[in-house]
């Protein structure tokens, strides 16, 4: 693995029993992520992009291959190393919100932190910081019941960058939301790239959110292949 690739699928294979079938994903994947580029996965729905997605973010395991991270492979790793991973190193943004509704916007933000060991004082005042970089300062104390689509979305945001990630993961971040309010997502997930350093891989079916990233992969017939955007 070079330096200018932190993030590396090989061989990576991913399939399902389904009574004395067996569904095949896709099977001896090759995959290398640039550091901070900005990668677009595209595809049908059904063609594995979210599991791809799932698997690179340690969320689920492949049936063989291997996922290294900056060398290291997290599919080794036992399930408390992998979640303390996931808490250090990547931010996850999601189409649906998955937003806890008991708690304020400001206290799903702080989560990863209070989960981490953070103190509340420090967790909430870095969670504000989040907040403010996506304009819901003033919303902070809402309910995530009381915000709009858009305002959860960028909730979600900043919960994904408040414990400083390497890596953002999102799996069509726009899906759920109307045209305007998706183009002001897009405008703050560039923002956020830039401005955390970060290396972004997204799912998405929006041709102009693919065509703003560095490259654009395709999944068919589980491989991936370069997709020009027209």
């Amino acid at each position: 693995m070079t330096a200018e690739a932190p993030l590396k699928a090989v061989g990576l294979g991913k399939s399902f029993t389904t009574g004395r079938s067996e569904l095949v994903i896709f099977r001896g994947l090759d995959l290398e992520v640039r550091r901070g580029e900005k990668l677009a996965l595209v595809g049908e729905s059904g063609a594995g992009k979210s599991t791809l997605l799932y698997l690179l973010g340690g969320l689920d395991r492949p049936t063989s291959g291997k996922i290294l991270y900056e060398g290291d492979d997290i599919t080794r790793l036992n399930e408390q190393r992998l979640a303390d991973f996931r808490n250090r190193t990547l931010g996850f943004v999601w189409q649906t919100h998955y937003l806890l509704p008991e708690f304020t916007a400001l206290e799903n933000v702080a989560m990863p932190l209070r989960i981490r060991g953070v103190s509340a004082e420090e967790a909430e005042e870095r969670a504000m910081e989040r907040l403010r970089e996506v304009g819901l300062e003033a919303r902070s104390h809402h309910l995530s019941g009381e915000l709009s689509g858009g305002e959860q979305q960028r909730v979600v945001l900043a919960r994904a960058l408040v414990g400083n990630p390497k890596v953002l993961l999102a799996d069509e971040p726009t899906g759920n939301l109307d045209t305007q309010t998706g183009e002001r997502i897009i405008g703050l997930l560039a923002e956020m790239h830039q401005h955390h350093a970060l290396t972004s891989i997204y799912v998405t079916h929006n041709p102009a959110f693919a065509r703003r990233c560095d490259r654009v992969l395709e999944l068919i017939g589980g491989e991936l292949a370069i997709r020009e955007i027209a």
